[in-house]
Order: structure tokens, then C-alpha cells, then sequence
């Protein structure tokens, strides 16, 4: 279902194929936002936490910070580490990035 993960700022997110992913429950209790471009992210309308990534209303990445038990994956990639906060620590070996990765990276 992942097929990568990245870090930014302390938030750790997982790319998903949108036609693999599906809820198991709470649907129903969703709050969306979508950008003109068709990129957007779905929240829990109860408490505000970011669930996941949208783009053109499906689902395309899932904040992990959400999700219940062990994701057993790696982070494959830190991001923003350009404007990350001062006291965050990023471990070595991982690939780091200014800003975005390149687009095919």
C-alpha cells in the first residue's frame, strides 16, 4: 500500500496508491479542503488533526501520526530540512532536501 515515506518538520507522512487505500472507519467524519489545482488534505472534523493527502479527492498520502499501530516502514526521505526548527534532530543516512525533492526523486 506505501510506496514511500518522508519526514518534515517532525510530521511524518506516507505516499499511498489512492486505489489501495481505503477507510476502515470514520469516513463519514471527515472535513476537506481542496486548492483550485486539485490538491488537498482531509481532517477529522471532531478533533482538527490532519489525516491524509488528497489530490483531485482521492487519497494519495496518510499523515502516520494517525495511523494505529506499527506502519512498518522506513522514512525514505527528510524534506523542508531548509526552514526545519532548531532544536529538530534528523538522523544520518537519510536523503535530505531544501525544499521539495526533485520530481522524480
Amino acid at each position: 500500500m506505501c510506496r514511500k515515506a518522508f519526514s518534515a518538520q517532525a510530521s511524518a507522512f506516507a505516499l499511498v496508491d489512492s486505489g489501495q487505500f481505503s477507510w476502515v472507519s470514520g469516513e463519514n467524519l471527515l472535513s476537506s479542503y481542496e486548492s483550485n489545482n486539485g490538491a488537498g488534505l482531509q481532517f477529522c472534523s471532531i478533533c482538527g488533526s490532519t489525516l491524509c493527502g488528497t489530490y483531485k479527492g482521492e487519497v494519495n498520502g496518510v499523515t502516520l501520526g494517525c495511523v494505529e499501530g506499527d506502519p512498518e516502514i522506513e522514512i525514505g526521505m527528510h524534506i523542508f530540512v531548509g526552514s526545519k526548527a532548531s532544536w529538530e534532530t534528523i538522523p544520518d543516512g537519510v536523503p535530505q532536501f531544501e525544499e521539495w525533492p526533485p520530481k522524480n526523486g
